[in-house]
């Protein structure tokens, strides 16, 4: 068992999968012919999105689905996952090119890292592998609100039309999908400038007040008023 997987809960069967998931976009840069951890990084989002939308429905049995979407996107955020990482010191283990300085605090990388760790744990040892990891990580379940949080997407809007000049958030549908008792909604959400964010939802609504909520995860308002 290496320090790392003594800190996640977890000894994996194919070492390969953990050094995968340790490898960055960056090493390209010396070894182009070589792989990253990219598209481990995309199945790790979506194990992320699974375990945390099962243990906000299981916490929060009164919540309704807009209230559980919004804690789901707290919990999975960027912010999160990155504090998440800094607490289990994954920058010590990862793989960067030759003469890198390493990543600053909670940087983009270290969260992208920790869901391809995860989509890595999620293709050695299936859903079990992945709760115990889940755990491991003490996400915070019960973090405290925002004040957008009641209304993501109202907030997005007001927001948005109170800078200068006024924007207007644009919601897309990229995915449809599932059955029709369980339908699956992908919605994209971009502002001019200010970049974008996509969640996907049990339906159209639900998804947009989760790439609402995404959205403004990632801005700082007082930057750009």
């Amino acid at each position: 068992m290496t320090e790392l997987e003594g800190k996640i809960g977890y000894t994996f069967h194919d070492a390969e999968l953990l050094t995968h998931a340790l490898t960055t976009p960056a090493c390209r840069m010396d070894h182009p012919e070589g792989g990253d951890n990219q598209r481990l990084e995309f199945l790790g989002d979506a194990v992320f999105g699974l375990l945390s939308a099962d243990a906000v429905f299981a916490a929060f049995p009164d919540d309704d689905e807009g209230l559980l979407t919004v804690r789901r996107t707290h919990l999975v955020s960027g912010a999160a996952l990155a504090d998440a990482a800094e607490r289990l010191g994954l920058r010590d283990y990862l793989k960067f090119n030759q003469g890198a300085q390493p990543p600053p605090p909670h940087a983009k990388v270290l969260a992208d890292s920790l869901e391809a760790l995860m989509g890595a744990v999620w293709l050695d040892g299936g859903l079990p592998a992945a709760r115990t990891v889940f755990a491991a990580l003490d996400l915070p379940l019960n973090a405290k609100f925002n004040e957008w949080d009641a209304n993501p997407k109202g907030y997005l809007q007001v927001k948005t039309q109170a800078m200068h000049p006024p924007r207007r958030p644009v919601y897309e549908v990229l995915q449809m999908g599932g059955v029709a008792h369980a339908p699956v909604v992908t919605v994209r959400v971009s502002v001019h400038g200010l970049g974008d964010a996509v969640a996907t939802a049990g339906s159209k609504s639900a998804a947009e007040v989760a790439a609402a909520a995404a959205l403004l995860e990632k801005i700082n308002f007082s930057d750009h008023a």
